[in-house]
């Protein structure tokens, strides 16, 4: 999930990476959001497998279409719509569990140049919560790093060997060939026929009961198993997503593309 500066697309929510530097940002401090406009209108976030037991019990959990697959939590049906944030770009749930993508923002580690081995802290310098203010955090102290800027570092770390746990698990998934196209139709009053929504990847719940007994053992033994079912038992919340969108206007139309 690390994305070379300047070279490679720029990953989502990211308008531009600048490295971290105790030179050149010595006088930088950062302070809390307040709000995540840039979250508004996006209404599908990159998750990792540490975070399936927290966010299947607020968004449905699927997965992108295509061979790199990867999985993604719905804080919307639609491009454009996200139920869980308000015009001003607040959450509108107090207990709601945020994709840690999310919250690394505006930092993430990336690569300098294309054949570095070490990733290096970077941030989105059109972030308005990192910069020459006179009230925050500061990132540097005495040309060190301070301890608010070595917590950042470390829960990127964490987040790249989350990322990194997260590519194996699609691997073996795309290996047992249980992914296949996702499709959910749901029926309202407003409208005669119903809206079908598809653009994404579920598991297969018939392959997955059909696997043999040793499969199942050695998916429940790595810790997959249960990753399967947090994401098959969260697809109930498509209906509450929909609901949702219904409630505040957001009229749905019928094709996900997830």
């Amino acid at each position: 999930m690390a994305t070379a500066p300047q070279q490679q697309p720029l990953p989502l929510f990211y308008n531009g990476l600048e490295p971290l530097s105790s030179e050149l940002h010595a006088d930088y401090r950062i302070r809390p959001a307040t709000s995540a406009p840039f979250l508004g209108a996006q209404h599908a976030i990159p998750v990792t497998i540490d975070e399936f037991a927290l966010a299947q019990r607020f968004m449905p959990i699927v997965f992108s279409a295509g061979d790199d697959a990867i999985p993604i939590a719905l804080m919307g049906l639609n491009e454009g719509v996200n139920v869980f944030i308000d015009a001003e770009g607040k959450l509108t749930e107090e207990n709601f569990y945020v994709p840690a993508y999310v919250r690394r923002y505006p930092y993430m580690l990336a690569r300098l140049r294309p054949d570095a081995e070490e990733l290096s802290l970077c941030f989105d310098p059109t972030s308005d919560t990192i910069g020459r203010f006179d009230e925050g955090e500061p990132l540097f102290e005495n040309g060190q790093p301070s301890a608010v800027t070595k917590n950042i570092l470390a829960f990127n770390e964490q987040f790249e060997q989350a990322g990194a746990r997260t590519a194996a698990f699609m691997t073996e998934l795309r290996e047992a060939e249980l992914l296949m196209d996702g499709e959910v139709s749901i029926q309202h009053d407003s409208n005669p026929q119903p809206f079908v929504y598809r653009g994404f990847q579920m598991v297969n719940e018939e392959k997955l009961q059909d696997l043999r007994g040793d499969q199942l053992r050695k998916m429940s033994k790595s810790g997959m198993l249960p990753l399967l079912y947090a994401h098959l038992f969260s697809l109930s919340l498509m209906r509450d997503i929909f609901a949702r969108q219904m409630a505040s206007g957001k009229m749905p139309q019928p094709n996900l593309n997830a």
